[in-house]
């Protein structure tokens, strides 16, 4: 089998799907087309129990601290007293020249409290890929979160920017809207 044999058949077995940071299409259409541009995502944690909410970039690759020695399951009833987190994918864009929150995707997991070398966890990666897609997309997709960590996150996209969040769609707004106590 010639070189060039072997390099056609590497071809085939690549998924053609590539997660880069740059945009490395350059219009040419060539390498890196149909890849997606993770740099205007921010991977932002909600942890509703603790009251904090924190950006962990790790998460882009699923290797954050809370997703850290965790055995993922895609059966919520094999963590029954895990704890919620909700993993928030924020997309920024620029309009008219100025930056916004542009899509937002939130998605659940729970995490097993005990120290263990390695715990369980719940996730769904389709709801991960879905949900960072519809992020990317411009849209907001919070109608699933409970009012106290939709506040959480509005509370830390104001506090982050507040020029981003003066800026961002007035559906944003009033996805995270809730009824004050």
């Amino acid at each position: 089998m010639s070189l060039s044999d072997k390099n056609k058949k590497k071809q085939f077995k690549s998924s053609g799907f590539t997660i880069l940071s740059g945009d490395a299409t350059d219009g040419h259409g060539g390498y890196g087309v149909g890849s997606i541009n993770l740099d205007n995502v921010t991977p932002v944690f909600i942890d509703p129990e603790e009251e904090r909410a924190f950006i962990d970039m790790g998460a882009l690759h699923a290797r954050s601290e809370v997703e850290k020695r965790v055995r993922f399951h895609s059966d919520k009833s094999k963590v029954p007293n895990g704890k919620l987190y909700w993993l928030v994918w924020v997309t920024v864009d620029h309009k008219e020249g100025k930056p916004y929150y542009a899509g937002v995707g939130a998605c659940e997991m729970l995490i097993e409290r005990e120290e263990k070398r390695i715990r369980n966890g719940y996730k769904s990666m389709p709801e991960h890929v879905n949900n960072m897609d519809k992020s990317l997309k411009g849209r907001i997709v919070v109608d699933h979160m409970d009012d106290f960590s939709k506040k959480m996150l509005r509370e830390f996209l104001k506090g982050f920017n507040e020029e981003m969040w003066k800026n961002a769609s007035p559906e944003l707004h009033e996805a995270l809207k809730v009824e004050e106590e």
